[in-house]
Parts: C-alpha cells; structure tokens; sequence
C-alpha cells in the first residue's frame, strides 16, 4: 500500500495543474471534507549531489503548496504539490484520501489511469523530438592500403 500511495502522490504532485483540474471537474465528484491545513505556500530547500556518492550541496529553494484534509468517514489526505496553486493542492490531497476509500477504483480509471496516459504521452512525444534530432556517426573504410 505504502509504494502504491507514493506512486499515485507522486504522479498528482508532478501532473500539469491544467490535466489534473479538468479530469476532476469532468467527474463532477462532491466530497465533504474537514481542513486540518488549509493550502499553504511556503519553500524548501532542494539539494543536490555530484555523481551518486557526492556530498549534499543546496541548489536553491523551490516554492511549494501544501494541505492536509480529513474525510467525513475519517481519511486523511495530504498534498505537497510544486508552484503556488492552492486548488491543484486540494484536488491533491481529495484525491489521496478518496484513493484510500472504497471510491478508489473510481478515481483510479478515471483520473489516475488518464494522468499516467497523459504523462507518458508527453514523455513520448519529448523522446521522438529528440530521436528526430540523433545523428549517427559512423566510419567508412576507404579503399586504401598500406
């Protein structure tokens, strides 16, 4: 359960605001719900490493979103999501909960599945732009001989 609530936080923190909006308001989904913190802009510090066994340096700060929401029937949901969209944030953190209720089939297909699409699409579409940019060096062997 662990791995599968990263994979799905993960995928609603780095999914475009736009994508993640508009597939929650095509499924028109009402949920009651408690703050336990109202969306909240702030910053970290994101660090860094040379090389995989380099020491931790700070690349600079990063702003960022964040929320906690409690279900009526007492799930909790939480959201830390990049830039300053209190709204993204929210669907976020509805989402999480909602995933960890019997409404998790339903938000599973019809806004984890299409953010999934929609991300490899794009991951896609950026590898074929850079496939059509490749240059294939090779060496021909002249006639020539010693």
């Amino acid at each position: 359960m662990i791995e599968k609530r990263k994979s799905w936080m993960s995928l609603l923190a780095t999914s475009s605001q736009s994508d993640l909006l508009n597939l929650w308001e095509q499924k028109k989904i009402k949920v009651n719900y408690v703050w336990l913190r109202t969306p909240e802009i702030g910053s970290i510090m994101a660090q860094g490493r040379m090389g995989v066994t380099g020491d931790k340096f700070n690349i600079g700060e990063v702003t960022i979103t964040r929320c906690s929401l409690k279900l009526n029937c007492g799930t909790i949901g939480h959201s830390y999501v990049q830039g300053r969209s209190k709204k993204k944030a929210e669907i976020s953190a509805l989402c999480d909960a909602l995933m960890q209720t019997k409404m998790s089939k339903e938000i599973n297909k019809n806004i984890i599945i299409p953010l999934e699409k929609i991300k490899k699409d794009n991951k896609d579409k950026i590898l074929s732009k850079a496939e059509a940019t490749k240059v294939d060096f090779f060496t021909l062997v002249r006639g020539e001989s010693d």
